[in-house]
């Protein structure tokens, strides 16, 4: 068991890693490739339409094909994208590589994470999906070290030592014993799944925090240049931001298990709704930087008890749990793209504090769905939260 986490929570670090570092060469590539503002919003989001577009079927590959053969199948994409940014000249490749990465991702997530909860006990689900999460904020940190690397050492070198790095992960794969793939019901009950409001739920609180994070990783860094902050500064800031959310997620997913999946919830959703009201009015870089942090340590609260929400959900409907994991996969990914997207436009007609009210009034409306929700089913509210 130990091992298989310790597995699983390195193959979404480097993922997550390999997903954030971009950010820093897209300096580079605007002088080398001549990338306008549009080619670089393109080629960031390639990565969740990939995982977007390959959520549903890697759940489907993952449980038909077996987790461990999914897993290798991302490790493999994840090996050759990486090739693909240590070599390519041409935006449109890089563009292809990204969106390769992100399927990649999708089957990476949704066999990993089926894998792990599928050899852990109930009682410590939250918990270990919350430990694996927290791998996978490390990796957000790890990832402008590593792009910027890149940029200072050569790319060619750096993004081929990542996939000498995913061929390793590859073998310490092989080398685990691997599990037989669960009886599944198929796309067609995860799409009938969907309509029950048990899933649904799971669904939504774990879209949610996706959507504040897409909006605010728009519209944060531009406010703080404008607050005079440098581009270190900036790096920092949300270099202590996603550490706090690191801290707290495993915390959260454990609490989950003790005290019920809503406790945390309920907790994170009240933080959340402050804090994203407060997020327009600060005056100093200093001060929005203490609230960004405040921010995702509420958002922290609750994604690891969603995630282990939506999974409790789905195995009650008869999914396995590949399927229910490719759920999470494809809520994340609508989360990221519609926030990062509609944010920003939405922002840029208006102010920033339009869509930022529109995501605290979200927040407090689905905390009052979640009160309504324990109050209305008091036996499943006993053992949910």
């Amino acid at each position: 068991m130990r091992r298989l986490f310790w597995l699983v929570a390195a193959v979404v670090l480097v993922d997550t890693m390999f997903f954030a570092a971009v950010a820093p060469l897209l300096p580079e590539f605007k002088e080398q490739l001549d990338l306008s503002k549009t080619g670089a919003g393109i080629l960031t989001a390639a990565y969740p339409a990939g995982t977007l577009v390959g959520a549903l079927p890697a759940g489907w590959l993952a449980s038909r094909w077996g987790v461990k053969p999914t897993l290798l199948l991302g490790l493999s994409m994840l090996g050759a994208t990486s090739l693909a940014f240590a070599f390519a000249d041409q935006i449109v490749l890089l563009d292809a590589a990204r969106f390769v990465q992100g399927v990649g991702g999708a089957c990476m997530w949704a066999s990993g994470m089926a894998w792990l909860v599928s050899a852990s006990p109930p009682e410590r689900r939250g918990e270990l999906i919350g430990a694996a999460l927290s791998a996978a904020i490390v990796g957000v940190l790890l990832g402008p070290v590593l792009g910027g690397a890149a940029t200072v050492i050569s790319q060619e070198v750096v993004f081929s030592g990542v996939a000498v790095l995913a061929a390793g992960l590859g073998a310490w794969a092989l080398s685990m014993p691997g599990v037989p793939p669960e009886e599944s019901p198929g796309l067609s009950a995860l799409l009938r799944a969907l309509g029950r409001p048990s899933v649904l739920a799971g669904f939504w609180l774990f879209t949610l925090p996706a959507l504040v994070a897409g909006v605010i990783e728009v519209l944060a860094p531009l406010r703080l240049d404008d607050l005079g902050a440098s581009g270190v500064a900036i790096g920092a800031i949300f270099l202590v931001t996603a550490a706090v959310e690191a801290v707290i997620s495993p915390i959260a997913g454990r609490a989950s298990d003790t005290r019920g999946r809503l406790a945390p919830i309920r907790a994170g959703l009240v933080g959340a709704a402050i804090m994203v009201a407060l997020l327009p009015l600060p005056g100093s870089a200093v001060l929005l930087g203490l609230t960004l942090m405040l921010t995702f340590a509420a958002l922290g609260g609750f994604w690891a008890p969603a995630m282990a929400l939506l999974s409790d959900a789905a195995e009650e409907v008869g999914l396995d749990q590949a399927l229910a994991f490719s759920i999470s996969n494809l809520s994340w990914a609508i989360g990221h793209v519609v926030g990062a997207g509609a944010g920003g436009a939405l922002a840029e007609a208006t102010s920033d504090a339009v869509p930022y009210s529109l995501m605290a009034v979200t927040c407090a409306a689905t905390l009052t769905g979640v009160i309504v929700l324990g109050r209305r089913s008091p036996a499943r509210s006993a053992a949910a939260g």
